[in-house]
């Protein structure tokens, strides 16, 4: 069986090409950019033409942290329309047994009743600062449904909490927090300077090891049976404040004592609590990578692939 990967290049499709080993009975192939121009629709048709997948993990996203979706609406709304238009209809089309799409939980409604789950996608406008991301992720889910629907298609979605690892995107400005304050705290130690954190720190998050979803990723494919969206989480109590992550990602740098928090920048959405109450009900059991052991294992691989890796 061939497992199309989407987004093969990218954060999870990295920690899938390190888990594939694992599982012998499938083919995978991990589709970069730089390959195929999804936002094409002949380019992704031709592709699904050549390599005729039996399964899809859809990842490509035009992603980026809270300034990115803040400074360019328009164009993570429109990059991400077409993305996942061309890849879901080429889906259909070429008749894939399954195709799994991921989500965020930054796509929810600003205001809701937390812990918020797999039902409330649609309850209400997502926060202001991602607004053209959420409408495009919403619409992923929507046309996954659509499919499902009119043509019996198995076509699902995931719901991953923030996800971090190896093989992430450390840019200052455009990555997604851990990954650009582990790439800020580099370079504060390296320059002698404070670890300066934009916001007061007190925002709470659940974050997913990269890892983790990976084979999470793969339980959805091989056992996960129902044909409705759920969410890959890790448990409300393992929640983090963003102070807690900078706290941890400075001692790893030893550098603990320069950490300063610049409430002059926005905090974003305060909280985005999910709960996996689906998720736990539907798998035997699950062991997640503790936050302090995934974040020194990024911050290792990151400090020993400074050269070369996304920045």
């Amino acid at each position: 069986m061939k497992i199309l990967v989407t987004g093969g290049s990218g954060l999870v499709g990295k920690a899938m090409q390190e888990i594939s080993k694992e599982y012998s009975t499938f083919t995978f192939y991990f589709l970069s950019s730089s390959e195929c121009d999804l936002e094409d629709y002949n380019e992704t048709y031709q592709f699904f033409s050549n390599y005729k997948p039996d399964y899809v993990i859809h990842l490509a996203a035009c992603v980026g942290g809270l300034y990115k979706n803040l400074a360019n609406p328009s164009t993570m709304l429109e990059k991400n329309l077409l993305i996942n238009s061309n890849v879901l209809r080429c889906s259909h089309e070429f008749k894939v047994k399954k195709c799994v799409s991921c989500l965020s939980t930054c796509i929810f409604p600003d205001k809701v009743n937390y812990p918020i789950d797999e039902t409330m996608l649609h309850n209400g406008p997502p926060h202001k600062s991602n607004y053209g991301y959420a409408y495009s992720k919403r619409m992923l889910d929507i046309q996954s449904r659509a499919y499902r629907d009119q043509y019996n298609d198995n076509f699902i979605c995931v719901i991953p909490t923030n996800i971090y690892g190896k093989h992430d995107n450390f840019h200052l400005e455009d990555a997604h927090v851990i990954p650009a304050l582990i790439h800020k705290c580099y370079l504060a130690k390296k320059n002698k300077t404070p670890f300066v954190v934009k916001g007061s720190g007190r925002a709470l998050r659940q974050f997913i090891y990269s890892v983790d979803l990976a084979k999470l990723l793969m339980w959805t494919v091989e056992k996960y049976t129902e044909r409705e969206n759920v969410a890959l989480s890790i448990s409300e109590k393992d929640e983090n404040t963003i102070e807690n992550v900078a706290r941890i990602i400075a001692c790893e740098f030893d550098y603990e004592f320069e950490l300063i928090f610049d409430t002059a920048f926005s905090d974003g959405q305060y909280k985005k609590t999910c709960s996996n109450k689906k998720l736990l009900e539907n798998i035997d059991e699950f062991d997640f990578t503790v936050i302090e052991t995934g974040i020194s294992q990024t911050v290792k691989w990151f400090v020993e692939h400074y050269d070369e890796c996304r920045k």
